[in-house]
C-alpha cells in the first residue's frame, strides 16, 4: 500500500495509521536504544533530545491508536504492517549512521514526509470515513508540526557542533 494513493476506505485509512504508529515505535526504540548505548557518555542537550524524541514518539502513537480504534475497520497485524514498515522505511539501521545526530535527523525526517504523504492523500480523497476527517487531518497535521520541529532542533544541534 502506497500512501501515495487517494485514502478511500476507513480499512485503508486504518492501515496507513498503524503504518505510522509503527514508524513511531522505530523512532521511540532508535532513540531510546542510542541513549542506553551512550550510557552517560553525552552532554545534557543530547540526553534531551533522545528523552524528548522517545516521549513524542509514544504520544504519537496515542494519538494514532485513538483514531484507529474509533474507525470502523479490522485491525492488521502488527507483523504485517511491521513488514510495510521494514521495506519502506526501515532500510537503514542506526549503525548506518555517523553519529547518533544522523541517525535521529534521518528518523524525524522520515516520519514527517509519511505524515506529509498521508496527509495529501486523506486530502485527496473524497471519501466518508467513520471518524471525522477534520479531526484526522487536525490530528496529522498536528504530528508533521511535531516532527518538522524536531528535524529543526536535530538540524541546529548539528550546526552547533
Amino acid at each position: 500500500m502506497s500512501v501515495g494513493q487517494r485514502v478511500t476506505s476507513d480499512h485503508q485509512l486504518a492501515r496507513l495509521l498503524q503504518i505510522g504508529v509503527v514508524l513511531e515505535e522505530v523512532v521511540e526504540a532508535r532513540s531510546t536504544q542510542h541513549y542506553r548505548e551512550m550510557d552517560g557518555a553525552f552532554d545534557a542537550e543530547l540526553e534531551a533530545l533522545l528523552r524528548d524524541a522517545a516521549a513524542e514518539s509514544a504520544d504519537h502513537r496515542e494519538r494514532l491508536e485513538e483514531l484507529i480504534a474509533e474507525l470502523d475497520a479490522d485491525s492488521v497485524s502488527y507483523e504485517e504492517i511491521e513488514t510495510l514498515v521494514e521495506a519502506q522505511y526501515g532500510k537503514t539501521k542506526p549503525e548506518d549512521f555517523d553519529g547518533v545526530l544522523y541517525d535521529q535527523l534521518c528518523n524525524e525526517e522520515t516520519a514527517y514526509k509519511f505524515y506529509d504523504d498521508l496527509i495529501e492523500a486523506v486530502e485527496g480523497s473524497d471519501s466518508s470515513f467513520s471518524v471525522d476527517r477534520d479531526r484526522v487531518l487536525d490530528t496529522l497535521r498536528s504530528i508533521r508540526a511535531e516532527e518538522a520541529e524536531g528535524v529543526e532542533e536535530v538540524t541546529s544541534i548539528m550546526e552547533r557542533r
